[in-house]
């Protein structure tokens, strides 16, 4: 019976690492070598339902979580990200796109505050459900111990950018996936979702949508 259990444990744990793979390696590399630019919010709609769906079968997950914690919201980083995304967008933007500087607060004011307000919703969100809650809870028996699965999260959430096709992004969504992993593991997921919703539109505003644009993708092959 003990080795009958066993074998059920091993199996189980295969099937969650071969959907591990397909969900995080394999769903953002399709995308990233077949899906034309312009579907890339259909395919984040579709990549966040799946993997509402999943969380949902997979039971034990205290869904209240998502709206629960905001008290515990740590400022001091919250302050320090942001003050960090302003200081790599311009040294960035500075050295390599200086027209990009400030592109939309200085043309397109009020194009800025849209997004101000659609992204938090429409990326944030979505992005935050797939790669915190449901990575650490569905997958949470096969991945590394402590800090190994951060490090984990934020690769696997850098790698799911690779539709960009730019080390910058592929380098800032790296350390923003170990800040936004760390910030949900030690304080909740509102904190995870505001971190990533503010550093977001930080970036916008100082212009590093110039590499997170979808219209500006050109594919190396």
């Amino acid at each position: 019976m003990v080795a009958e259990t066993h074998g059920q444990v091993r199996q189980a744990h295969r099937w969650l690492m071969v959907e591990f793979a397909a969900l995080y390696i394999g769903a953002p590399l399709v995308i990233a070598l077949f899906l034309p630019p312009g579907q890339l919010f259909t395919a984040l709609a579709l990549v966040s339902v799946a993997g509402m769906a999943l969380l949902w079968h997979t039971g034990g997950f205290q869904w209240r979580a998502l709206v629960r914690g905001w008290r515990r919201m740590p400022w001091l980083e919250l302050a320090g990200i942001s003050a960090a995304t302003l200081a790599a967008g311009w040294i960035i933007l500075s050295l390599m796109r200086p027209e990009a500087l400030w592109f939309l607060p200085r043309n397109r004011p009020d194009f800025l505050m849209v997004l101000f307000l659609l992204y938090p919703l429409l990326s944030a969100l979505p992005q935050e459900l797939v790669f915190r809650p449901l990575f650490f809870h569905r997958y949470g028996a096969i991945l590394p111990n402590g800090q190994g699965a951060i490090a984990l999260n934020a690769g696997i959430f850098a790698f799911a950018h690779l539709m960009y096709w730019s080390w910058i992004v592929a380098v800032m969504t790296f350390i923003g996936g170990w800040i936004f992993a760390r910030a949900y593991l030690r304080h909740g997921f509102p904190a995870a979702f505001v971190l990533h919703a503010v550093a977001g539109n930080l970036l916008f505003a100082i212009g590093m949508g110039v590499y997170f644009y979808t219209g500006n993708v050109t594919r190396p092959f």
